[in-house]
């Protein structure tokens, strides 16, 4: 007799999470939130004493994304909050390890990407361009967390994440928060951002 494989995982609201076909209706910003908050970038290898979470790197991005494309509407800064989202289930693999994984990876990642955008009002496949400048705003994020955090030369982050521009990132610290902190203000501004884009 064949054993099942589990493919859900259960969240803290109830909900059970199909990890292989996941839907917009078992998603809750609580869960996502609370995940993000206890999940370390950098696979925690970084200084401090807290561990330096994907939510606060969230913030970050979001932030840098309104530098970078500061008209850009409610909806996009949305998705550069909600940009690693899935990392709430799947966890935060530093790229080597993606590299290794391979093709599965994104795939999952992307599956729950777009059940996360249809759920919270955005398309499940946001435009080029977009992607494109949350992108680069994640690479300034990355370049910022390297030199200032996880011990890496400013040369090394300039070859792996580019050298920003200073005006993008000036006067932006990064903080190590207890991750309840870090939660409610990555609901919080969650929150701001529904009510901008009418659906609060």
């Amino acid at each position: 007799m064949a054993t099942e494989v589990r493919a859900w995982q259960r969240m803290l609201s109830g909900r059970r999470l199909d990890l292989l076909d996941p839907t917009p209706v078992d998603i809750e910003i609580e869960d996502i939130a609370h995940g993000l908050a206890f999940v370390a970038r950098w696979n925690g290898q970084t200084h401090g004493d807290f561990a330096y979470s994907v939510a606060e790197h969230s913030l970050l991005v979001e932030t840098l994304f309104r530098r970078i494309a500061p008209k850009a509407p409610a909806k996009w800064q949305m998705a550069a909050l909600l940009h690693d989202a899935p990392e709430y289930v799947i966890g935060d693999m530093i790229s080597p390890v993606k590299n290794a994984v391979g093709r599965g990876y994104g795939e999952l990642d992307q599956r729950l990407t777009d059940a996360i955008h249809i759920r919270f009002g955005l398309p499940a496949q946001i435009p080029a361009s977009i992607k494109k400048q949350i992108k680069r705003a994640d690479k300034l994020s990355a370049w910022m967390e390297a030199t200032r955090l996880a011990g890496f030369t400013t040369s090394e982050a300039d070859r792996f994440f580019g050298r920003p521009r200073p005006d993008l990132i000036e006067g932006l610290d990064l903080r190590l928060r207890p991750p309840l902190e870090v939660r409610a203000d990555y609901t919080s501004r969650f929150g701001e951002l529904q009510l901008a884009m009418g659906r609060g």
